[in-house]
């Protein structure tokens, strides 16, 4: 710590908008030792791997100091308010939401269905109570600071009629012998876990955070550890429940419908009304078993250990003996990584003698991306996880981005005494960040996903730490399925000629860079252009076959839209069930900034 603040002192503006306090890892000494080697002409990485291109050489230009102004300060102070406003009012908001979901499972699913008919018929009828001609387009009545995404819900700005989807938020059923769960769009991933994990059932796919619900998962994006074996979380979906713009009702599948059931996946919502969807449920075992395997070398050497992690060199990636059921990847700098594989256990298995068991859900412990770099200095271990405390490893702190919101939030006293209160709601950081605050985060913050196949993700890495600096890194592989039609996403044509790691004749294997904190030029207090370096990031990713989720803030001109998405499908199936005219385009949806009439209106 003191080695940190020496080196802050010597910089006069670094760590300028945020509190220091062992920023971005266990070991404090890590990320001082990551803004001295920029300075640096080479690291002991790079002089080892003469080879390497320029950019491996992971140098960029020191850039111009930045003037702090009042919203820096605003900032800086923000956990105030996150204290004593944000935390009180988060922890009554998921009592009263556990509160509800505890009264939803008291009730018969008969009962459940019931109440689903009567508030599908509400929306039918709503829909047809709306004036093409008077009434704006048609999008749903949660208020725009309620989405746990970063992207800006302008469009609702402009004049639109509003429907109302809050009462959809239940699990209608769970089939033990078709293993799949029937369940409305607002039921979140924490729900679910509480209601299929005593069964010894989940999700194919759980999406780590509690508050992400099933329709924003299916609308937008959604992965997982698991994804290398189920793809995304749309993937494992068997069928849709649909409210067209006409008021109908449709259902739709591979069979039925098949269409709209590919068209669906990342059309955040403007093909229709998502009100109920039937998930693809695996048996699962009560532990996790995971083994921490520490990386050390330059990003080329963390890509392709990564890499070994998803898949075996022999491309046998359908043998479950190779294959382990969850992965997931931690670049804590250009030189050093965790790789976590996981295969599920079971109790007996957990609580032999001689073996760990790390409840990591407990409101005192490490937060987990932490505790998993100690392997750094510990080397590889293992040790046993309850499966649903495993599924939520990073609810409590939010990934990393805790310590941004909390600088202190990872001490042990904050964590034993209040520990319990986290994490603080996304939409109540969103509600009250106001207009100033919230352009400053899309200028001098990152929270963007780069999905790029796996044999690119080292060059992905290098990009990332030549144009943004910002570390730690999530790596999560995920299949992309060779479809029956070309959806919005898709693999690249003919790579199963190709067939490189990971990769079968049905999938190719992808990778989620997650780029999630404060870039190191803004650590350094130098200038640094955000909108202007996600720009080049999607340019980038349409380079190489990437795409860009659309929860995060979008810099994509239409024309690059539809470079990165395919827009057959998706344009044809607007017109045949009449989304024309009644639901925004995805584009405009998913646009940055305020939506003119004109806009909205296609």
């Amino acid at each position: 710590m003191d080695a940190l603040l020496e080196y802050m002192n010597t910089t006069n503006e670094a760590l300028s908008i945020f509190t220091p306090n062992e920023e971005i890892a266990a070991d404090p000494s890590t990320l001082s030792e990551l803004l001295l080697r920029r300075r640096t002409t080479t690291s002991d990485s790079t002089t080892k791997t003469a080879p390497l291109a320029a950019m491996s050489d992971l140098q960029t230009s020191l850039r111009p100091k930045r003037k702090k102004g009042w919203v820096d300060y605003l900032v800086q102070f923000r956990w105030i308010a996150v204290i004593f406003v944000v935390l009180p009012i988060s922890c009554t908001i998921y009592f009263l939401i556990y509160l509800g979901d505890l009264r939803s499972e008291m009730k018969s699913y008969k009962k459940r269905q019931q109440e689903h008919d009567e508030n599908v018929k509400k929306v039918i009828k709503r829909l047809k109570e709306r004036d093409p001609k008077k009434d704006g387009l048609v999008c749903t009545a949660r208020k725009p600071w309620i989405a746990v995404g970063m992207r800006n819900v302008d469009y609702k700005r402009a004049r639109h009629f509003e429907v109302d989807l809050s009462a959809f938020r239940n699990i209608l059923e769970i089939d033990k012998e078709r293993m799949v769960a029937r369940v409305e769009p607002l039921v979140n991933m924490g729900q679910i876990t509480r209601a299929t994990v005593p069964m010894n059932l989940a999700l194919a796919v759980v999406a780590e955070l509690d508050d992400l619900t099933v329709g924003g998962l299916i609308n937008g994006y959604g992965i997982e550890g698991s994804s290398h074996i189920y793809g995304l979380f749309s993937d494992t979906v068997v069928a849709y429940e649909i409210v067209l713009a006409n008021g109908q009702l449709v259902r739709a599948t591979r069979e039925e419908n098949s269409d709209l059931y590919y068209a669906i996946p990342w059309s955040q919502g403007t093909l229709g009304f998502l009100v109920a969807a039937e998930i693809k449920l695996i048996p699962i075992k009560g532990y996790m078993k995971l083994t921490y395997t520490p990386v050390k070398g330059n990003l080329k050497d963390i890509a392709q250990a990564y890499m070994d992690s998803v898949g075996p060199r022999d491309l046998d990636q359908d043998n479950p003996e190779k294959v382990p059921d969850f992965v997931e990847g931690m670049v804590y700098s250009p030189t050093e990584a965790v790789c976590m594989t996981g295969r599920y256990a079971s109790k007996e298995e957990a609580k032999k003698k001689g073996n760990v068991i790390n409840n990591c859900g407990w409101w005192f412990k490490p937060w987990f991306y932490q505790h998993a770099q100690t392997a750094l200095k510990r080397g590889e271990f293992v040790e046993y996880i309850p499966t649903r405390e495993y599924y939520h490893r990073h609810t409590r702190s939010l990934y990393w981005e805790g310590k941004l919101i909390l600088p202190f939030g990872d001490q042990f006293w904050f964590r034993f005494l209040f520990g319990w209160m986290m994490p603080p709601k996304v939409s109540l950081l969103k509600a009250t960040q106001g207009e100033a605050i919230r352009n400053y985060y899309h200028e001098n913050h990152v929270i963007q996903d780069m999905l790029v196949p796996l044999v690119k993700v080292g060059d992905a890495l290098e990009w990332v730490h030549h144009e943004m600096e910002v570390y730690p890194l999530w790596l999560c592989p995920h299949r992309l399925f060779k479809l029956p039609v070309k959806t919005m996403v898709y693999p690249e044509p003919g790579f199963e000629l190709q067939r490189n790691q990971g990769d079968t004749p049905y999938a190719q294997m992808y990778t989620d860079v997650g780029v999630y904190y404060v870039p190191g030029p803004i650590l350094r207090g130098e200038v640094f252009d955000g909108a202007e370096a996600v720009r080049r990031m999607e340019n980038w990713l349409i380079e190489n076959h990437g795409f860009q989720p659309q929860y995060a803030v979008s810099e994509l001109s239409e024309k690059n839209f539809w470079r990165m998405f395919e827009a057959s499908l998706y344009e044809k199936c607007r017109r045949k069930y009449g989304a024309i005219g009644t639901f925004m385009s995805v584009y405009y949806k998913s646009k940055k900034g305020r939506k003119t009439e004109k806009e909205v209106q296609d």
